[in-house]
């Protein structure tokens, strides 16, 4: 079993420090990247003799960027934490993000496409310092309080959440200030990657015991997507996880689309929708989550929480557009399903995980859930010229499937024998 280090609380809290920043630097991303390509949008940056079909599927390979930068080098990001050390890792990872921020605020300014692409593409490269953090949690977590730890976790994202996108829509309002624009929150996102950078190397002990001393291989990033549905242990939960992801993702990257076309909602309105829905994660984390964590084991959770969240999704695409108060209704429920899925899932996968290679198991699962990230952002896209709102409903479809295959791999009695088989 598992014993917390002395210094367990201060690890745990910057830890959850620098999740709540990362995720925060990306909740900035939400209210803005709409109004880079919508019609009559002060901050568009696409030529105007750009249709806005054209601008939906400029902006879906963007955002694809991320995720699929992400998928090739979190795994080998993986590997160097379970070889040198999280805490070197983790810092270098936050480093990339922050210098990555400060390139998208020069593409705006500069209305360089190209820069753009760049940056999101540096931004996921080095982007590792997720998986990172939870193999952090993963060394001093004991089986009993595996998932409530990643509650807490969950609950970094979901204040991230409600910070991100509110801060976004602030910084990038020009009526509230008038030399705000599009690129001020991303100047806001670097600098405060300086300070998680400063928080880490201060704060943040070594907690890797069992350094791994296999070589570091180029080619696990392809590796992964085998292991991930080979894997005994991990290849019934990952599946499941990968589908839950990309759907959800098809709601990520269009629904603040939606807000702004079909809705009329400007940037400031979509960070406040978004920071809503990170104050409802947080309350499922803080109550749900923690209430479950130890007494309803993993896989008994994940049989009902995806069908949740799949619901929600496929509620959101009938939602008339003379009645945008409707859609403020969903998130509560949303939150529950998703603080549940993230939470067990990730307690679920380190369960059966060895210690050292701990890093490298959440370098998969960050593999595979970058991917299942990245190729939802490209059909998105295409999907959203015939109708803004389709991909939600896809989205919504792709979620329960997800729910259902995890039913029908997931046997409890079939797992490996690990320290975490206690719980079971």
């Amino acid at each position: 079993m598992t014993q917390p280090p002395h210094n367990y609380k201060k690890i745990l809290w910057t830890i959850f420090l620098t999740i709540m920043i990362d995720m925060l630097g990306i909740g900035i991303l939400i209210p803005v990247f709409p109004m880079l390509v919508v019609p009559n949008s002060p901050f568009r940056i696409t030529p105007e003799s750009w249709t806005t079909a054209q601008g939906f599927i400029m902006l879906g390979w963007m955002m694809t960027c991320f995720p699929l930068a992400q998928f090739l080098c979190a795994p080998i990001l993986g590997q160097l934490a379970d070889r040198y050390g999280r805490r070197k890792v983790l810092a270098l990872s936050i480093t990339g993000t922050g210098i990555a921020y400060a390139l998208f605020a020069i593409g705006i300014i500069t209305k360089n496409i190209p820069l753009m692409f760049f940056s999101r593409i540096m931004d996921g490269a080095t982007g590792g310092n997720i998986s990172v953090a939870q193999a952090v949690i993963g060394d001093i977590s004991s089986p009993q309080n595996r998932a409530k730890n990643f509650g807490l976790i969950g609950m970094a994202f979901g204040l991230g959440f409600i910070i991100g996108p509110f801060v976004g829509g602030k910084l990038s309002d020009p009526q509230l200030i008038h030399w705000f624009n599009a690129a001020t929150p991303f100047w806001f996102a670097a600098i405060l990657s300086a300070i998680n950078v400063i928080s880490v190397l201060k704060n943040l002990p070594e907690t890797l015991k069992t350094r791994s001393d296999k070589r570091i291989d180029l080619r696990r990033p392809i590796h992964n997507i085998f292991k991930a549905f080979a894997t005994n242990g991990i290849n019934r939960i990952i599946p499941s996880t990968f589908l839950f992801n990309a759907g959800f993702t098809f709601y990520t990257t269009f629904w603040g689309v939606v807000l702004a076309e079909q809705f009329g909602f400007s940037q400031g309105h979509i960070g406040d929708f978004f920071a809503y829905i990170g104050i409802m994660v947080i309350f499922a984390q803080g109550f749900v989550v923690r209430r479950l964590s130890g007494k309803i084991s993993e896989h008994k959770i994940l049989h009902f929480s995806m069908f949740i969240t799949g619901i929600c999704l496929i509620t959101y695409y009938f939602i008339p557009v003379n009645h945008p108060g409707w859609i403020y209704f969903i998130p509560p429920f949303m939150a529950v399903g998703n603080a549940l899925t993230f939470a067990f899932s990730s307690a679920l996968i380190t369960k059966v995980s060895p210690h050292n290679i701990r890093g490298e198991v959440m370098g998969i699962n960050s593999s595979a859930n970058a991917l299942a990230q990245a190729i939802p952002a490209i059909l998105a896209g295409y999907i959203a010229t015939h109708h803004a709102r389709l991909p939600v409903m896809v989205g919504g479809i792709i979620v329960i499937a997800a729910g259902i295959l995890f039913r029908i791999l997931f046997k409890a009695n079939s797992l490996p024998a690990t320290e975490g088989k206690v719980n079971d």
